[in-house]
């Protein structure tokens, strides 16, 4: 009884202070949501008169915004949310400029050539745009890819430039594997397909070899081509110049790499002085340009980012779990589609693969809502490789950056065999089974015979096969002209493009403005943006009008059209979309696309 009487009081001590957090939580959060999780660009303090957006490179940002935990609570945005508000600031006459604080390190390629397009983008309007950078000391030169799109470059004194070029290094793990007597019995559809090879082999395969080699030097030559056109030097110049590095600062400003010394503080002043009499230097994300007015028509951005996984968002309160859950991602595909006001939904992804099982859920999806009349535009981040092309293969059109890593159409799978390596250490490991000749093949840590082998080749090989058919129906293509680039190999959206599985280079903003073509929205004509999945927060039933049924949605919207109360408008959409999806199947494990 005293134990009961313990839990129980524990139980609503736990409950009390779970409410009191709750109440702080929600209080600062609520004016978040509303002005954020909606997905349209609106919402929030007004932009001063005079601004500069400032933009640090060094903060660590995720894709796309959180949809769950603490992170979706309190509104924490993603590199996309920065790319749409950089778009809109360019017809926005209180922006004057951009301030951009760079990296030490690398910011990714791919993120590069969006943010380069962004700053020509702005530039074109007549907006300035400053960087200033303390140093550049590892991870490649897709830092001075950014930095050399800018008007002004200011090196603070001491900050050198130690990136000379780009490199790919692999840690092969077969030997340590031998001396522990672990094999890694693992199938993989073709040579191409590499990631097996960390467990098999002790040195790049020549087709491992080609393939990252080939990979690097696309990277290689669009980055140095990107700086040298924006600085106005040769290729020869820029490579000449990474050749010579450590550069230091006055270095790069004698090779037309920078253009002045100076500290933080003179590159703020110099970004107020240069917009004007009052000028206030505010966050990027902070930054809430005025949307559309209600009613326009809406473009759906529905994002994945991270390993594939069947399932969805089990995260809590501090952990948010997956976000390229097959049930949320599909989830939100499909509520996108089923919202009126969405005329095209482009499909963020940001993933290097994952579950074959999820990933197929996910492009039936993106099927159901084309059958549904709405046009579906992937735009691939940094990568969108294995299950990542798979879940994109079927959609009307795909546009990658330049330097997305993409392709890898193929498929692995298989176990650790430790049964051997056990023993050594006194562990013995045997099993009972009943029934086939695969049961448990899966699952014991012995290694495969030959009968499961075949097995698990064949099972495979059907894998491999239906992922060949989705890409050539969905890319217009025979089997045989894709089996030829697949194999598993990767190639950059530079390269995707010349074979075939890619229809555009360009960031975000392109594949928005391909979305609203394809659903017949006129250029003259605005539109909304909205995001997709919708932030839950990490807290069951308390997510935006979570409880609200679609007749009382329905009556909020037209007293909203009359009110013209925009963020009341945002919440409804919200609530559309909270439905959730029906649970697929889960398949075995290590098994990947």
């Amino acid at each position: 009884m005293r134990t009961f009487f313990v839990a129980l009081g524990g139980a609503v001590l736990g409950a009390l202070l779970g409410a009191v957090l709750l109440f702080f939580i929600a209080s600062a959060a609520i004016g978040g949501w509303i002005n954020s999780a909606g997905a349209s660009l609106s919402g929030g303090d007004e932009t001063p008169a005079s601004a500069v957006l400032s933009i640090d490179l060094r903060d660590q940002l995720a894709d796309q915004p959180a949809t769950s935990g603490l992170g979706a609570l309190f509104g924490e945005k993603g590199f996309v949310n920065v790319l749409t508000r950089l778009d809109a600031a360019k017809s926005d006459p209180s922006v004057k400029g951009v301030l951009i604080r760079a990296s030490e390190y690398s910011v990714g390629s791919s993120r590069a050539e969006e943010l380069r397009d962004a700053i020509h983008e702005l530039r074109d309007q007549g907006k300035f745009v400053i960087v200033h950078s303390q140093g550049t000391y590892a991870g490649g030169p897709s830092m001075m890819r950014i930095m050399a799109a800018a008007d002004d470059i200011v090196v603070q004194p001491g900050g050198d430039f130690l990136p000379g070029g780009i490199t790919f290094e692999t840690m092969f793990l077969k030997g340590l594997f031998d001396k522990l007597d672990v094999r890694a019995e693992i199938e993989q559809f073709y040579e191409y397909k590499n990631a097996p090879n960390v467990y098999k082999q002790t040195d790049y395969t020549p087709a491992h070899r080609e393939a990252m080699t080939v990979l690097a030097e696309s990277l290689w030559e669009s980055t140095v081509a990107d700086i040298a056109a924006d600085r106005g030097l040769t290729v020869e110049a820029v490579k000449d110049a990474f050749n010579a590095a450590p550069l230091s600062p006055d270095t790069l400003i004698d090779l037309g790499l920078a253009t002045e010394l100076g500290w933080p503080e003179d590159a703020m002043d110099m970004a107020k002085e240069r917009g004007g009499e009052g000028t206030e230097i505010i966050d990027v994300l902070s930054y809430t340009p005025k949307s559309a007015p209600i009613g326009t028509p809406a473009i759906a951005i529905v994002g994945g980012e991270g390993a594939i996984v069947t399932g969805g968002s089990n995260g809590d309160l501090f952990n948010g779990g997956p976000a390229f859950a097959s049930d949320q991602i599909a989830g939100a595909i499909l509520e996108a589609g089923r919202n009126d006001r969405v005329k095209a939904i482009v499909f963020r992804v940001d993933s290097p693969g994952g579950s074959p099982t999820a990933s197929d859920q996910i492009w039936r999806a993106v099927q159901r809502v084309q059958e549904m009349d709405k046009p579906v535009v992937v735009s691939m981040g940094s990568v969108a490789a294995s299950g990542g092309y798979y879940v994109s293969t079927g959609a009307d059109w795909i546009v990658a950056n330049p330097s997305t890593i993409t392709g890898s159409i193929g498929i692995f799978g298989g176990k650790f065999a430790l049964a051997d390596g056990l023993r050594q250490i006194g562990i013995n490991t045997e099993a009972i089974t009943v029934g086939g000749p695969f049961s448990g093949a899966m699952t014991t840590l012995e290694g495969f015979d030959e009968e499961q082998r075949s097995r698990l080749h064949a099972w495979l090989e059907r894998g491999y096969d239906r992922f060949i058919s989705l890409v050539a129906e969905g890319r217009n293509m025979s089997e045989a002209d894709v089996r030829e680039i697949a194999k598993g190999r990767v190639w950059t959206g530079q390269d995707g493009l010349e074979v075939g599985i890619v229809d555009q280079l360009g960031g975000l903003m392109d594949a928005i403005e391909k979305a609203r073509e394809l659903a017949g929205i006129a250029d003259d004509e605005e539109s909304r943006i909205m995001f997709y999945p919708v932030p839950q927060g990490g807290l069951p039933g308390f997510g935006p009008m979570a409880e609200a049924s679609a007749s009382d949605l329905g009556t909020l919207a037209r007293a909203a059209e009359v009110l013209e109360d925009e963020r009341v408008q945002m919440l409804i959409e919200q609530g559309g979309v909270l439905n959730g999806s029906p649970v697929q199947a889960r398949g075995p494990a290590f098994i990947e696309r």
